[in-house]
């Protein structure tokens, strides 16, 4: 018994020495950590820090890129993805799968049947396609008060181009979760775009709910920087709009257009066809901007700076004769368009007819090969404008033969981008000074305001005299309004037009060129007024589908002559048919109406053969056009707007160009035009209601023989009603 209790006391202090033992290590280990305040090389006050405290990002905003006045072209936006829930485990899921899919079928674009599937499919939730996505808020809400069942919806950021097809090849894209840049001014500028993620960490309980008054911290975003382009809507809108009635009429295989301000360099529109929607980058056909990026023969456009060159080095006599038809290079020969040529005729003949063999004699025999390439390198054809656009092209100047120096000259052999000839127009236009382009205005700390860059015009150089570009601007002029000029077509209603043409052949994969009616890159380079020029455009058509009738020119001209006439109109430009009549002081004066009763104004008007246009149902005037000062001619239309409650549209068939503008003014509409001649179609019908502020687009056509007899008749009777005869 007493052996029992000797080991049961043994083992319980040999238990008490071990409890003793591991009692004094645990609280050694608490005192240790008490003092040293980490457990595993980890700091305590650490972690109960990263348990406590959240970390949530702040997103910063992607810059947006503007046009010249502040309208956005490219903006990041908030925007809705609708999905569906299908669990009926949740509180709310979609109960009715075929009521639903015809409820939000035609709000999704998607077919009803195919929506009725996914809606019934086995799954917890279904995304609804890509109608279903990037909607807006407006789109949301009526998606919302349909009241429907499991219908939820996602916010998120993404970038939106309100403008759709508007400048597309310029802006790019980038991917809607605005993770990468893809393409253009998005992709080239995405440093000054890109904003910086900001955060904000507070702590919270262990449900992750911010505990009150927390130690918090901020770190605020950044966002992107927004950039100002010298793109003017009015002018680019204009453009967009033309381009597209040339693809759908003559479905081209492309269209490059151009539009400049000479003076700066400031380029005001640019697009080409094919174009795309940044919205639905996936349906992209075409990622070149062929304005900077492709190279070509420019056919005869060129002949503009080779006959610059020679004015300016004073070898060129327009007076004197050569024989025209075909000029033989040794072994080579230079043939004129039309194959025989035109016999013997001046020089001034041969640029108004577009002759290549003059202008492969002003190369050779006038200038020589080494002035005529100093004169490439003076108008920077041998190297890119820098413009500020991405993937810009060089040139390719054939330079190995005297046949090489005669076909460049003529626009042949050598290829050259659009945007190097708009570059060396404005030397011509701009009394000699070659000003580099530029389409990027600034680029502005979206948050303050603040400028980070600013671009100012450059000039590139001065390759000719004020005097040369003169003279060039007044042999162009002819180009247009010489009967014997092949820019007939480019004439304007009113405004002096100088430019010149161009047919490039295209190069045939199997060597030689591609032949055919249209199977060329029909183009324009002009500019206008020709003594103060505003504008410089180019134009390229390329191998558009030609009726048996119709020329090269067609398509080209229709895009050249609508943009500039509007642009010019946009920029308060009178036609020039107004200030000869008022410097002649012909005709009757207009005096001021306003306030006066209009029965008797327009009874004087009528006695001085004039055709009066009385607007609204007022007895007394309110506007008129012309203005007080002008000079009108007897039958010329005089219009008045009295002051009513309502107004109704005419008629305005036949009518030109000039009395569409008297009649936007008068009545305070936004006219968008289109062709040259007189009208032949109006978006507002006769006798509906128009309000001051309104949109009109009027479209002009040349008239045939039967029209235009049926129109001089028409114009007879109504000079005979203004009479009195």
């Amino acid at each position: 018994m007493e052996i029992k209790r000797a080991t049961t006391n043994v083992r319980a202090v040999f238990l008490m020495g071990i409890f003793l033992l591991l009692f004094s290590i645990l609280v050694g280990r608490l005192m240790y950590i008490q003092s040293a305040k980490e457990v595993k090389g980890q700091e305590l006050v650490a972690m109960a820090e990263d348990k406590w405290t959240k970390k949530r990002v702040i997103e910063g905003k992607r810059g947006t890129i503007y046009d010249r006045k502040g309208s956005p072209l490219a903006q990041e936006l908030n925007s809705y993805t609708v999905y569906a829930v299908l669990d009926e485990s949740q509180v709310r899921y979609v109960k009715d799968p075929v009521k639903t899919a015809k409820a939000l079928s035609s709000y999704i674009d998607m077919d009803v049947s195919r929506l009725e599937r996914l809606l019934s499919s086995d799954r917890f939730q279904v995304e609804l396609g890509s109608g279903a996505r990037n909607l807006t808020y407006s789109q949301m809400i009526e998606i919302k008060d349909l009241g429907l069942d499991g219908i939820y919806f996602r916010e998120e950021p993404r970038r939106y181009y309100p403008k759709q097809t508007y400048a597309s090849h310029v802006l790019g894209y980038t991917e809607r979760n605005m993770e990468e840049a893809r393409m253009g001014l998005e992709k080239s500028l995405d440093e000054f775009l890109q904003p910086e993620d900001g955060a904000i960490q507070y702590q919270s309980d262990r449900k992750g709910i911010p505990l009150p008054n927390p130690n918090s911290h901020i770190i605020p975003a950044k966002d992107g920087n927004d950039v100002y382009l010298t793109i003017d809507s009015n002018i680019q809108v204009a453009l967009e709009q033309v381009m597209t009635q040339v693809e759908e009429q003559y479905t081209p295989e492309k269209i490059i257009a151009i539009v400049a301000d000479p003076k700066t360099g400031q380029i005001l529109a640019m697009s080409n066809r094919p174009s795309f929607n940044p919205n639905h980058y996936e349906q992209i056909t075409n990622y070149m901007n062929y304005a900077v990026s492709d190279h070509f023969e420019p056919g005869s456009t060129m002949k503009v700076f080779t006959l610059a060159a020679a004015i300016e080095e004073d070898v060129y006599n327009g007076d004197e004769t050569f024989l025209s038809g075909q000029y033989n290079i040794g072994s080579n020969k230079v043939k004129d368009h039309n194959g025989d040529g035109w016999g013997p005729i001046t020089y001034d003949e041969g640029v108004l007819r577009s002759s290549n063999v003059g202008f492969s004699k002003i190369a050779l025999e006038k200038l020589g090969e080494e002035k005529i390439y100093e004169y490439l390198q003076a108008f920077h054809f041998d190297k890119p404008t820098g413009i500020d656009l991405p993937n810009e092209a060089s040139s390719l100047i054939a330079n190995n033969s005297r046949f090489d120096a005669a076909t460049t000259a003529f626009g042949q052999g050598t290829a050259v981008t659009p945007i190097q000839q708009i570059q060396a127009m404005t030397a011509i236009a701009n009394n000699g000074k070659m000003m580099k382009p530029y389409i990027i205005d600034r680029i502005e700390n979206s948050a303050t305001g603040n400028i980070i860059e600013k671009r100012e015009p450059v000039e590139a150089g001065q390759p000719i005299s004020a005097e040369t570009a003169s003279k060039v601007k007044d042999i162009l002029e002819r180009v247009v309004t010489d009967p014997a000029g092949t820019g007939r077509p480019y004439a304007l209603e009113g405004f002096e037009v100088a430019g010149k043409t161009g047919t490039a052949q295209i190069p045939s994969p199997s060597g030689g060129y591609i032949h055919g009616h249209g199977e060329n890159i029909f183009s324009f380079l002009g500019m206008a007024p020709k003594d103060d020029p505003r504008l410089v455009v180019y134009v390229a058509v390329e191998r558009p589908k030609l009726e048996a009738h119709e020329a090269g020119s067609d398509p080209t001209s229709l895009i050249f002559n609508t943009i500039m006439k509007q642009s010019l109109q946009y920029l308060n430009i009178t036609p020039t048919f107004e200030e000869i009549t008022e410097k002649n002081e012909q005709g009757y004066q207009i005096e001021n109406y306003v306030n006066r009763n209009i029965e008797d104004v327009k009874a004087r008007l009528e006695q001085e053969n004039l055709n009066v246009l009385v607007l609204g149902e007022g007895s007394t005037i309110e506007e008129q056009q012309p203005l007080p000062g002008k000079a009108v001619l007897p039958g010329e239309r005089v219009m008045l707007r009295t002051k009513s409650e309502s107004y109704q549209m005419p008629d305005i068939l036949g009518w030109s160009n000039r009395d569409v503008m008297k009649f936007a003014k008068v009545m305070e509409l936004n006219p968008t035009l289109f062709g040259n001649g007189f009208v032949t179609e109006q978006s507002i019908s006769e006798g509906t209601e128009i309000n001051k502020g309104e949109y009109i687009v009027v479209e002009f056509s040349k008239l045939n023989e039967n029209q235009q007899g049926e129109f001089n008749e028409f114009v007879e009777e109504e000079n005979e009603h203004s009479t009195g005869e």
